[in-house]
């Protein structure tokens, strides 16, 4: 009879720990095994009294991990086929979705199998007989750890109690508040809810308020909302803050002990009006027809010590977050707008990657180096651009014995471009906007950001940056964290073939695999036509995420085998993490010991990174829509002229020049009854067969807007036919 090894002392050592789930797990998969609950398990393995927490809290971790399955009944399985581990996802319509890591389809969970499961809970699910044709449904067995702890909404307040109505559309119920509960909330405080009870089929969950945020009509309260809803961290910890101002804020003659002197070499910032954390510096030279390009890079890790406080707070948050209204940092200021931040006139520690380039673009030798830099100019992309660009004389007097170096960085950045576009790197030109916002944080404008000769030139260098480091450090074989953007899913790539069609367009697949040259091509076409940003979003849309990864796995977008991101390490946490391991390197100290370590630790470290980097993104998609929401109240009644961009079974999506996306709902469409036709993406009348199809240029109404839910509604102008010219 096996028996499970006793504890000594109080804490259970993680080797112990280990031992033990190896035990549970080979009894589990034993062919003679029968299952077995809880209590006949303790008792088989001889489990001691004292030890059955312990024994609990083992086997609830092995069925998070997905190592184990229980049944209905209670009784502990091996995971089958049928049995999957997700994270549900849930409507407000009653029903969910649980999505299931290495799986593209999500499964589908009707309201009667929801069984209890809360938004982002991690879940066990049992999947149900298949019907034909349609998405395969699953039902929820078992709440393996809850995911939403906090909630973020609108307070209403009743006689004897209160209820939250939640900001996030996909939860399906209001949170009940007891009034002794409400902190003092008012109706039409936004409020931060604590959940004490998830609710069931006959009673609504229940919370306690632990933060009023402000009046729903106070100034950045609305911003504020989303902030807390994603559960973003605004404010630093003691212990974090202590750190932070311990650090000098000079380099000193100690700092710079044992590293590359590159102060007299002539080096630019080249960032936005408005940038404060400029993590890159950029130098350029001539030797021969050779260019000696340098990328510096602020040496972050010189302040933040692995494990330290400021370090653990850096992995947690993973990236800084860039708002419509603010920015929520990474690091505290003292480091990314101080010491950190490569300021003009001052020395800076950077670690430098040093290349010698070609006419044809290759990197003919590099160095990866520790140094001491020292910028000599804080440029913007604005005056960069009318010294090259615009050949403004004012600008170019200014920056005089600047412009001969911007010049021969333009030319290289040429030679870059030319080089990726033959590999066939993807290059989307998206015409971006700036939400211009008052004090109040009331939106005045949306405006066009277009990259330009000067975006273009960083973007290229850093982006060859990117490459030379990842790729030395793989043939180095030691642990790494890589950029990767694995091959499109073969369907979504028929889709867009699909949608392409609507405008006399296609694609080459080989094998259901497609060439990222072959998107390029398409971009190509398009470029300049009113449907360029369509098909450039359709586009982006048919790919997979970026994602960090320890196996270097190439980037399709940019039709390279090796990337990583080494050039940011200000705002982005793998950037910081891979500095450690190139100054380890660079200072022979990355013994076997230290390899086991990063390698151990660092499957964490990309995960983490990439899931941060998804909230962070999702915030600011949704700040962005909120703003664009409110923007266009000021001109509802007006007409504008859009293309339609999607096409649903409700209605269809129009976008307008400003980049403001709203619906017209397929009741409001003109003249006819209207349906989806879903084999070719478009919407047909019944009657007359009149049709609306992607790309589409159509005059449209400003109906309404819903800042609750961040939409914008149109309806089809009549007064001018669909289709016609701008």
């Amino acid at each position: 009879m096996r028996k499970m090894p006793r504890r000594n002392g109080d804490k259970m050592d993680k080797q112990l720990q280990e031992k033990r789930k190896k035990i549970i797990c080979e009894l589990v998969q034993d062919e003679i095994y029968i299952p077995m609950k809880e209590k006949e398990m303790a008792a088989f393995l001889q489990v001691a009294k004292e030890d059955r927490e312990d024994f609990h809290e083992l086997l609830s971790e092995l069925l998070r991990e997905g190592k184990l399955n229980i049944t209905e009944r209670g009784k502990y399985v091996k995971p089958g086929k049928n049995m999957l581990k997700g994270v549900f996802i849930s409507n407000a319509r009653g029903f969910g979705f649980v999505e299931i890591e290495g799986m593209e389809t999500d499964l589908f969970i009707p309201e009667e199998y929801v069984n209890g499961a809360f938004h982002n809970d991690t879940v066990q699910v049992r999947l149900l007989e298949e019907k034909g044709g349609k998405r395969q449904e699953a039902e929820v067995i078992r709440i393996l750890s809850r995911g939403t702890t906090q909630v973020v909404g609108t307070f209403q307040k009743g006689k004897n109690y209160g209820f939250v109505v939640p900001d996030n559309m996909k939860l399906a119920t209001d949170i009940f508040i007891p009034i002794e509960w409400s902190k003092g909330a008012m109706d039409g405080h936004k409020v931060v809810v604590e959940l004490t009870n998830y609710g069931d089929e006959r009673k609504s969950p229940e919370g306690k308020v632990t933060e009023i945020l402000g009046h729903v009509n106070d100034p950045g309260v609305d911003i504020l909302s989303i902030v807390k809803g994603f559960d973003i961290p605004m404010e630093f910890g003691d212990k974090v803050m202590k750190q932070a101002n311990r650090i000098n804020l000079e380099v000193s003659e100690a700092d710079m002990q044992g590293r590359e002197d590159l102060r007299e070499l002539m080096m630019v910032t080249i960032d936005g009006e408005d940038a404060k954390d400029l993590d890159d510096a950029v130098s350029l030279s001539m030797e021969g027809e050779d260019f000696l390009l340098g990328v510096h890079i602020a040496d972050v890790t010189n302040y933040v010590q692995e494990n330290s406080a400021l370090d653990r707070e850096a992995l947690k948050r993973g990236t800084s977050v860039y708002l419509v209204d603010r920015v929520i940092p990474m690091l505290p200021h003292r480091l990314s707008n101080g010491i950190c931040s490569l300021n003009e006139g001052v020395d800076r520690l950077a670690l430098s990657c040093l290349m010698k380039v070609g006419r044809d673009g290759e990197v003919k030798d590099y160095r990866i180096v520790e140094s001491v830099i020292r910028v000599d100019k804080r440029m913007t992309y604005t005056s960069v651009k009318k010294i090259l660009e615009d050949k403004d004389q004012e600008e170019r007097k200014e920056y005089e014995a600047f412009v001969p170096m911007f010049e021969e960085m333009e030319v290289l950045s040429g030679i870059l471009r030319a080089k990726r576009k033959k590999r066939g790197a993807i290059d989307f030109d998206f015409p971006e906007t700036k939400i211009i916002l008052d004090k109040e944080g009331k939106p005045l404008d949306i405006k066009p950001y277009e990259r330009n000769t000067a975006t273009k030139i960083i973007e290229d260098f850093m982006l060859l940056a990117n490459e030379t480091v990842a790729q030395h450090f793989y043939w180095l074989e030691i642990p790494f964290v890589y950029r990767t953007h694995d091959t499109p899913d073969p369907d979504k790539i028929n889709q867009l073939g699909i949608f392409i069609s609507n405008f006399g367009l296609g694609i080459k697949t080989a094998k259901e695999e497609i060439h990222p040259k072959e998107i390029q091509k398409l971009l190509g076409k398009v470029e300049g036509t009113p449907e360029e940003a369509l098909i450039s979003r359709l586009a982006l849309r048919s790919m997979k995420q970026a994602r960090y990864s320890i196996d270097c796995t190439g980037h399709f977008g940019l039709a390279c085998s090796y990337y990583c991101h080494f050039t940011s390490p200000i705002r982005r946490y793998p950037d910081l993490q891979i500095h450690r391991i190139i100054k380890e390197h660079l200072r022979e100290r990355l013994k076997e010991e230290r390899i086991q370590h990063y390698a151990a630790i660092l499957p964490q470290v990309a995960d983490q990174s990439s899931k941060m980097e998804r909230r962070a993104e999702t915030a600011e998609r949704e700040t962005d829509k909120l703003k664009k929401t409110e923007y266009m109240e000021e001109h509802i009644g007006e007409r504008f002229e859009g293309v339609i961009s999607g096409i649903t079974a409700w209605g269809i999506y129009v976008e307008l020049p400003n980049t403001v996306e709203g619906l017209i709902h397929v009741s409001d469409l003109n003249g006819d009854y209207f349906y989806y036709d879903e084999a070719n993406y478009e919407m047909v009348g019944r009657d007359t067969g009149k049709k609306y199809k992607l790309g589409q240029r159509i005059s449209i109404l400003v109906a309404k807007t819903d800042r609750f839910s961040r939409t914008v509604d149109f309806v089809e102008d009549d007064a001018e036919e669909d289709g016609d010219e701008w």
